[in-house]
């Protein structure tokens, strides 16, 4: 019973695949906010199939209001973002399902939402995801995937390092 109180929170994590599809450099993202790091570091995916999953063990912080992005907390305290598409801010919310709640634990694999690729590049938006460590003060990214082929929460995106 004490082990389990005094037990040492892991900060560095591995995050897994949210998305099945082509990993893509966050410098070849065609937005500057992602390219540019703006927001954070980060990899990208340009997806192959309309589900998401959760790439970490930890709780939902938001899901945004127009359903195209999902903020997340590890357990060690790293903070992530998954970004449907580009722009698709504007679609507000058409073509997304989410499936998750603010506050909401979740483990690596949940199923956290499904976006319709089709609707979207319909709408004239583009699919390729970022997925962003926003408090990259605090952490750093590793061993980050080349781009290949990956499968929703089977292969290791990145791993998330405490500075």
């Amino acid at each position: 019973m004490f082990k389990k109180l005094f037990k040492k929170k892991e900060t560095n994590t591995d995050l897994v695949t949210p998305l099945t599809g082509k990993v893509v450099p966050l410098a070849q993202v065609p937005d500057e906010v992602f390219s540019q790091k703006m927001m954070g570091d980060g990899i990208a995916i340009e997806p192959t199939d309309k589900q998401v999953v959760s790439p970490i063990d930890g709780e939902v912080v938001d899901v945004f209001k127009t359903k195209h992005a999902i903020s997340f907390r590890t357990d060690g305290g790293a903070e992530i973002l998954i970004h449907m598409g580009l722009e698709t801010v504007q679609l507000d919310g058409k073509g997304f399902e989410i499936h998750v709640t603010n506050g909401q634990k979740v483990k690596k694999g949940d199923a956290l939402a499904t976006f319709d690729l089709d609707v979207i590049k319909a709408e004239g938006y583009q699919t390729i995801t970022p997925i962003i460590l926003l408090n990259g003060e605090e952490f750093s990214l590793s061993n980050a995937a080349g781009e290949q082929a990956v499968t929703a929460g089977a292969d290791t995106l990145f791993r998330i390092e405490k500075k």
